[in-house]
């Protein structure tokens, strides 16, 4: 089954996950040892990701690590880019009202 990508980064602890993550590759003990909650909790969030393609796992002999999907975070980013042109364009026209307010007060 695959779920939605947006739903998945909705929950803090996964946003946490991945924010660990990017940093460098890491077994699910090693992340597990970063949050208040169940082993089997953190591998729920694990696998939730990864059944998103948000993560990747790579054997290394017993372990599996698990590490970040550059590629499918660009989709996330080129999503938002979109309303980061308009969060701009909208910062920018109050940039030029802020403006236009201090020079007729003075």
């Amino acid at each position: 089954m695959r779920r939605d990508i947006f739903q998945a980064i909705a929950d803090p602890t996964r946003r946490s996950i991945i924010a660990l993550i990017s940093l460098q590759a890491m077994t699910p003990n090693a992340i597990a040892e970063n949050f208040n909650t169940t082993r089997q909790a953190v591998s729920k969030h694990l696998r939730i990701l990864t059944e998103c393609d948000l993560l990747k796992q790579e054997h290394q002999g017993r372990e599996i690590y698990y590490s970040l999907e550059i590629e499918k975070m660009k989709e996330i980013d080129k999503w938002l880019s979109q309303f980061r042109e308009i969060w701009e364009i909208r910062f920018n026209q109050l940039d030029d009202v802020l403006s236009t307010i201090k020079k007729n007060e003075k």
